[in-house]
């Protein structure tokens, strides 16, 4: 893909629904480059607005960042030629930053910043790390709220002042009033993006506090689904959005709430189902069990027959 600015991946990333794979590993759980590249392959074929490599759900905490680098650049490499590719940031800001240089030598178009590693910050140090990490680079920025880096509005609209090539605003809290006071105090200055555990939950009421897209994680072993909650949800069609959620997701997040971690084992066990194996979770993260991975098989198989 050429290069894009900054503001361009802002609207593409805004104009649908985020893929965010699942990274492959072999049983010995080394990193499996090739099953990663041919999954790359068939995720793009659905159609989604852009693909975050070695997220969250792709197991960024259990990389290192050489590996997130070779994940990065194989995305770039398989996506179609109009799909952007976000990289991840993360740790401490001297290893993001070298992190956010990598993603350039990588070919990606946008960078996602997640939380730094391990320690609480006040809002001036969490401030700080941004404007470290923004000014590292000329890709656009999303920040993600979450953790230990849980932004305020008065917090973002600095950085958003400071750094033009701040590009959006994960939310991965769920508090609505925190959220209702970053988009009434900034409006579209940023795309913003629904990254809470199985968005979709939060997607239809989100919609109307100007949070137009949202993470997917089903979308690795679902994406039809995926797709069709995501367009009943731009509809605001209420009716299937709640229907959808009766039939699968709430069953699903049942299952993902029965150990800590599971937002990503759950989605690697949604792999196996659908007979896409990404290997194994990467301590510290566990596999579901053969009982839930029954309960699983169960549910999928159940919108397949829709």
């Amino acid at each position: 893909m050429p290069h894009l600015s900054p503001s361009e991946v802002a609207r593409r990333l805004a104009s649908g629904l985020l893929s965010f794979p699942v990274t492959h590993f072999r049983q010995d759980l080394s990193l499996d480059e090739s099953a990663y590249r041919e999954n790359i392959r068939w995720l793009s074929g659905y159609g989604a607005a852009g693909l975050f490599a070695a997220g969250g759900t792709g197991e960024f905490f259990s990389l290192t960042p050489a590996e997130v680098e070779r994940a990065v650049t194989a995305a770039v490499e398989e996506v179609p030629r109009d799909l952007p590719v976000i990289a991840p940031a993360g740790y401490g800001t001297a290893t993001a930053v070298e992190m956010a240089r990598a993603a350039e030598r990588s070919g990606a178009h946008g960078l996602l910043l997640l939380p730094p590693y391990l320690t609480e910050a006040d809002q001036e140090g969490l401030a700080a790390h941004v404007r470290r990490v923004c000014a590292a680079t000329d890709l656009g920025v999303i920040v993600y709220s979450r953790a230990n880096a849980i932004f305020t509005d008065t917090t973002v609209a600095r950085l958003a002042e400071d750094c033009p090539n701040l590009i959006g605003f994960k939310d991965g809290v769920g508090d609505i009033e925190r959220m209702t006071r970053i988009y009434s105090r900034l409006g579209d200055r940023l795309t913003y993006i629904g990254g809470l555990p199985t968005a979709e939950t939060f997607a239809l009421p989100y919609l109307e506090m100007g949070v137009s897209t949202y993470s997917s994680a089903m979308f690795n072993f679902v994406p039809e689904f995926a797709l069709r909650f995501y367009e009943a949800v731009q509809r605001r069609d209420r009716n299937t959005v709640y229907r959808y959620l009766n039939e699968f997701v709430l069953p699903y997040c049942e299952i993902r709430d029965r150990r800590a971690g599971y937002a990503v084992s759950i989605v690697k066990a949604g792999m196996r189902v659908i007979g896409r194996p990404a290997g194994p979770v990467r301590t510290p993260l566990v596999d579901l069990d053969e009982t839930e991975q029954a309960m699983l098989d169960n549910l999928v198989q159940r919108i397949s027959e829709e």
